[in-house]
């Protein structure tokens, strides 16, 4: 496949490559992950940063860093303490191809992380992206790492019009990171990019005046910025209506339940719930059977005590949250648990059941 930049030949390549790399050194965020050039540490901020902003990272970096300090430490750790640590950051897989991952290097690269771009890249999880940024970052390798910020601040600089939405773009962009990528400091170069895309080349309302390459820009020049990038929207999301139960046994402790080892939520574990495939179903004694169906409960409800709404990035989450009681007993098993409110502190849970706990918190000190 023959990529042609048109206009790349119009930049200044040292001038530009000079203005990016001394305003991120003079402007760049002080994060935990920048305090050194560990592989490691960059490839687990990379992973916790994909879909997630910044901010909400940097506490879960330092707490995961704090618990899996090396490689042999994640790779040697409990999948369980592994997702609890995650908790809260969603997109499970993505840890777990992470843990995979470093148990790979650390039984087949003696726990250093490869410097190839051949063998980073047959790591699981690791994408072109991930791999161009522990590259460049850490090992100071001219690759590219092009993610949503690099996208949108060289769609502007080159006037790039292609969609940014196809994964077939990509390419294009790679191929421009190539060209323009400093040999000297790879490592600034991308990070560079990628603050400037976060902080100033941001998707609406660019900051243009404050920009370091506002000299080189094209779409600047042109007065396109605000049309930059072209990015068809993303496919409607699913709508899922569901019924989820606190329920107590006799001592007070709350019936968990840990999910499938695949799909949505794998190996997490959740107060129990149920799809309402109607809308009829939320009457309560509907839900009841339901719960008797699914799960095999006999439970006796006594109240809704709110709604909430969860998203992913593909569906949401209605949710009605009971509280209830048995009608008879349960037998607790591998995939079933009764634990008390303190005893959940122990279990990794995903957002949805812990925003159903707080509810319930807060209704009862009402």
């Amino acid at each position: 496949m023959i990529i042609e930049l048109k206009n790349i030949e119009k930049i200044n390549l040292s001038a530009f490559q000079t203005d990016l790399i001394t305003w991120f050194k003079q402007e760049q965020r002080d994060l935990p992950w920048r305090k050194d050039q560990d592989p490691y540490k960059v490839w687990v901020s990379e992973i916790m940063l994909q879909q997630t902003r910044v901010d909400t990272v940097i506490p879960y970096f330092n707490r995961f860093i704090e618990w899996f300090p090396t490689i042999e430490d994640l790779a040697v750790a409990e999948e369980e303490k592994v997702l609890k640590a995650w908790e809260g950051l969603g997109y499970y897989s993505r840890v777990r191809n992470l843990q995979s991952a470093v148990k790979e290097v650390y039984e087949k690269y003696n726990g250093k992380v490869p410097n190839n771009p051949n063998e980073i890249s047959g790591l699981k999880g690791v994408g072109p992206y991930t791999a161009g940024a522990i590259l460049s970052i850490a090992y100071g390798i001219p690759e590219p790492a092009v993610d949503g910020n690099v996208m949108r601040v060289l769609s502007r600089v080159l006037s790039i019009w292609d969609d940014i939405a196809k994964p077939s773009t990509r390419k294009i962009f790679e191929k421009a990171v190539r060209e323009l990528i400093s040999h000297e400091d790879p490592s600034s170069f991308n990070q560079a990019l990628m603050e400037l895309g976060a902080l100033i080349c941001t998707p609406t309302s660019p900051s243009c005046l404050l920009c370091p390459v506002r000299d080189h820009c094209q779409a600047f020049e042109e007065g396109v910025q605000q049309e930059l990038p072209i990015k068809t929207k993303k496919t409607k999301t699913r709508d899922v209506q569901l019924a989820a139960a606190i329920l107590f046994d006799k001592e007070g402790k709350v019936l968990i339940h840990k999910r499938p080892a695949t799909g949505l939520l794998a190996n997490l574990w959740e107060l129990p719930n149920v799809e309402l495939h109607h809308p009829l179903q939320n009457d309560r004694e509907q839900v009841v059977e339901l719960f008797e169906h699914s799960h095999k409960i006999k439970v006796k409800f006594e109240k809704i005590i709110g709604q909430l709404q969860h998203v992913f990035s593909h569906l949401v989450w209605n949710i009605n949250v009971y509280t209830g009681t048995f009608l008879s007993d349960f037998q607790e098993s591998d995939e079933w648990k009764f634990v008390s409110l303190e005893e959940m502190k122990q279990f990794a849970f995903p957002v949805s059941s812990q925003k159903m706990l707080k509810l319930y918190l807060d209704h009862k000190r009402e």
